[in-house]
């Protein structure tokens, strides 16, 4: 028998080897509706707020996917220390390549990976499907770690925001959405506190918010700052983590104490907030006549916990972003908050208070003690009157 007879047999084999042995190279599940464009894209987020951003990374290469869902990529970065690439799918048509989809994460189009010289990467994806069936073939511990993260998140999307992915959003229902997606980034905010990998924290730190919305959870940044500057000290990374840290720029922190400033008073006065505080326990409420989850809370929350422990040191200091007097002064009145103490710059949404605090949303509080230390921030409803009633029950049994 010719050897020409094996020809197209060893050729199977060489090619099979070399797609093997390729760097970073993978097989996808197409679709037939037509939809997806036939590469797909290799992005490099050049710094740590580009990671998992829409429209920033510097596209590198692309791949041509082949009718069978093959390909395979030429060329790669040369690198000998750990670096985040992100591969991304598009739909025919898409004007921007690099754009990355944090919307639903069972159809989100790209993926975080660690590369390095020496990694071979064999992916495995449902082009529809590109994040939540995204697979790799014996991973480093990197990319393993970034596959069990992105596990948990699909995990805690699915409990807590899934459902609400096409609902219209009810301003009545801001505070329980807002629990919703605090639940949500609660577990990739414990996946970065625990692992000792850098790089798959700092997916896990902006996936919590790819839109760098931090308010709510200020704290986190500078643990993850504190932590990193001990652990990895030298990596660009870090340093950008921890000047986007600095407590000055963030909301009062926990542990703080909220400045003193001086309040123009609803009763005409204008006074220093530590004029303001409760003998041991203060709720220093932002809300507005306008925000209806603020008004539920009056009613159904602060005027029962007013009534059951102003006489043992407890107080609510109100802070109203509001330009009309007369609709705030109503709003006090007709919620039953007359109890407490308010105050306002009557300058609309640009009010000083919130600018001294760093902050932007309401509904919002700071708890605080005797002293103005910020003991908890942004509780609402049963877990606002959970942690009253405990602080003051749990003081009289010492």
């Amino acid at each position: 028998m010719k050897w020409t007879t094996f020809l197209p047999f060893l050729l199977l084999i060489w090619l099979t080897n070399c797609t093997e042995r390729a760097a970073l190279s993978g097989q996808l599940q197409l679709t037939q509706d037509g939809h997806w464009a036939d590469q797909i894209y290799l992005i490099h987020p050049q710094n740590l707020d580009e990671v998992a951003r829409p429209f920033t990374g510097q596209i590198l290469d692309s791949a041509q996917i082949l009718a069978d869902g093959s390909f395979t990529f030429e060329s790669l970065p040369d690198s000998d220390q750990p670096m985040v690439l992100e591969l991304a799918v598009q739909q025919k048509g898409e004007r921007y390549l690099n754009r990355l989809k944090n919307e639903d994460l069972s159809t989100d189009n790209y993926f975080p990976v660690v590369w390095k010289n020496g990694f071979h990467l064999r992916i495995e994806a449902e082009i529809a499907h590109f994040q939540q069936s995204f697979s790799i073939k014996n991973p480093s511990p990197e990319n393993a770690a970034l596959l069990k993260l992105r596990d948990i998140r699909q995990a805690a999307f699915d409990q807590f925001l899934g459902k609400n992915v096409e609902e219209e959003h009810e301003e009545a229902l801001l505070l329980e959405e807002e629990a919703a997606q605090l639940a949500f980034q609660q577990s990739m905010m414990e996946f970065a506190d625990q692992t000792e990998l850098l790089l798959p924290a700092m997916v896990a730190l902006r996936w919590v918010s790819p839109d760098d919305d931090f308010e709510r959870i200020p704290e986190f940044l500078v643990a993850q700052c504190q932590k990193w500057q001990s652990m990895e000290p030298d990596h660009p990374w870090v340093a950008q983590l921890c000047e986007r840290s600095d407590p000055q720029q963030l909301p009062v922190l926990k542990g703080a104490q909220v400045p003193d400033a001086r309040l123009p008073m609803h009763s005409g006065d204008t006074l220093a907030f530590y004029q303001l505080l409760g003998e041991r326990l203060t709720i220093l409420d932002f809300w507005a006549s306008w925000c209806a989850p603020c008004r539920k809370e009056n009613k159904e929350i602060l005027v029962p916990l007013w009534e059951k422990y102003h006489e043992s040191g407890f107080e609510i200091v109100g802070y109203a972003l509001e330009a009309w007097e007369k609709g705030w002064s109503a709003a006090i009145e007709k919620d039953g908050a007359y109890r407490w103490k308010h105050a306002s710059h009557l300058t609309g949404d640009d009010a000083p208070f919130l600018e001294i605090l760093r902050i932007q949303t309401i509904p919002a509080n700071f708890i605080l003690d005797e002293k103005g230390t910020v003991l908890a921030k942004n509780l609402h409803g049963e877990e606002l009157v959970e942690f009253v009633e405990g602080y003051f029950d749990g003081k009289k049994t010492k």
